[in-house]
């Protein structure tokens, strides 16, 4: 190969670097046995099915980290041909740094100092996937901080992030989709 089709083969990457379009830091990431990056959320983890929690794993945490916070959101809401809100399902903090993942409907067996502060439904706990109309997409966003946080007491999403500003060293992302049947 001549080092003139070499070049023009390697330039895109060189200008153009691929991305993970998952991820804020490529090394770290958070994903799911139950679905994949994109895919639909299966019907099992919705307010049609057992509306429990599906299984996250995560790795490659930056150095650093002290604990991970975990808020799941649908910024499609209520119609994602016209969406007004984001509506929060999940919000989880003080995860510790040496936890790599949830099991599926981890409800009650949270790890020991994870707290959790509410959803829109005004409850904490996990909140599966229920448009009232059309796909949408379901936002599990992971935060690594160089901190745990204090005892917010039951925190909404917005209370949660600014107790987080000026900690968060790193974040993951994991996008699902559901329409329901």
């Amino acid at each position: 190969m001549t080092k003139t089709l070499l070049l023009l083969l390697l330039f895109p990457a060189i200008i153009f670097p691929q991305k993970g379009g998952n991820q804020m830091n490529e090394e770290f990431k958070i994903f799911s046995p139950a679905f994949e990056y994109g895919g639909e959320i299966p019907k099992k983890y919705t307010c049609q099915g057992e509306d429990i929690s599906p299984a996250l794993k995560w790795s490659g945490a930056p150095e650093g980290t002290k604990s991970f916070a975990l808020i799941v959101d649908d910024p499609d809401a209520p119609d994602p041909a016209a969406p007004r809100m984001t509506w929060v399902h999940w919000v989880l903090y003080n995860i510790p740094a040496s936890v790599q993942g949830l099991a599926e409907n981890v409800r009650d067996s949270l790890p020991e100092g994870t707290l959790q502060g509410l959803n829109d439904w005004h409850k904490t706990g996990y909140g599966g996937p229920c448009p009232p109309i059309g796909r949408h997409r379901y936002f599990f966003k992971l935060y690594a901080l160089n901190s745990t946080l204090p005892d917010l007491n039951k925190s909404t999403k917005a209370e949660l992030l600014k107790a987080m500003e000026g900690k968060i060293i790193g974040e993951a992302k994991l996008i699902g989709t559901y329409i329901k049947k």
